[in-house]
């Protein structure tokens, strides 16, 4: 009887271990995925500020300023606008015959 009592309590210390080896590792994932929503959110919040920035910084009014400033660009004029004519295809150029 000795060693059944003996056998049992070694069964009930092994389980009683494997119980709290198995909370803590439960605790720890959780803490773990915890974690992982809060950088999850905080990367969300990020990428919507970055969106409302590139929305402003695309607007046609900063982007026309940017060309004037820092490229040189001028608006289209009439006075420096080429315009080109083109003749119209006659039958005998187009290589079709009457």
């Amino acid at each position: 009887m000795t060693r059944l009592n003996l056998v049992l309590l070694i069964a009930v210390l092994a389980s009683a271990l494997y119980l709290v080896r198995t909370q803590y590792e439960s605790r720890r994932l959780f803490a773990e995925i915890d974690k992982a929503n809060s950088e999850a959110r905080k990367i969300e919040i990020e990428g919507q500020r970055l969106e409302v920035e590139k929305r402003a910084q695309a607007t046609p009014l900063r982007v026309e300023k940017l060309a004037k400033e820092q490229l040189q660009m001028r608006g289209a004029t009439p006075a420096i606008t080429q315009y080109v004519n083109l003749k119209p295809a006659t039958p005998a150029s187009a290589g079709v015959s009457p």
